[in-house]
């Protein structure tokens, strides 16, 4: 007996797929609790978008000789995380959910915190803070998702791989400040 997993004919494949044609990219195959799939990317939607409007103020106020090399990576990272919160809102939508942009609801369902920071050196700290919220919450979402949704599962790889960039950018950027 083989180990291999078992492959549908061609023909039952297109019998399946052509039930529930309005459910676009979901086809009976898809192996995930796609109500809970979609409140796990709004909550990484409203993250993302948390995180891009803290970025964008750091940018703005980070000052001084080394507030300038800050500033350029707030930018870069500000730029990054609205690219992934495009994406999260393109596979809600993909999945035949409604991105929630709400802007009363953003920080209930954010993983990250918004936090000023008042000094070049707390705003790299919080923006730290939250990118390693970000890794953890992306792992989570992962590990969750598993083989249910192999599309979704590869996007979120992909952007925790971007934010464990991020991280590893601002512990570096902590040292030269700091310095």
């Amino acid at each position: 007996m083989s180990n291999r997993p078992h492959l549908s004919a061609v023909k039952e494949i297109r019998d399946r797929v052509r039930q529930h044609l309005e459910e676009g990219a979901v086809t009976p195959a898809y192996g995930a609790d796609r109500r809970v799939v979609l409140e796990l990317l709004n909550a990484a939607l409203a993250t993302e978008l948390v995180c891009v409007l803290r970025y964008r103020r750091h940018y703005y106020m980070a000052a001084g000789f080394r507030g300038a090399t800050a500033a350029a990576e707030f930018l870069e990272h500000a730029v990054e995380e609205q690219l992934h919160a495009d994406q999260i809102a393109r596979r809600i939508v993909q999945l035949g959910g409604q991105p929630d942009l709400d802007p009363d609801g953003l920080r209930l369902r954010s993983h990250s915190e918004y936090v000023a920071g008042d000094t070049l050196d707390e705003m790299i700290r919080e923006d730290l803070v939250a990118e390693r919220i970000a890794i953890e919450s992306y792992g989570e979402m992962i590990r969750y998702i598993g083989d249910g949704d192999p599309t979704t599962r590869r996007m979120l790889e992909e952007i925790l791989a971007k934010e464990e960039e991020h991280a590893d950018d601002l512990a570096d950027l902590l040292r030269v400040v700091g310095s």
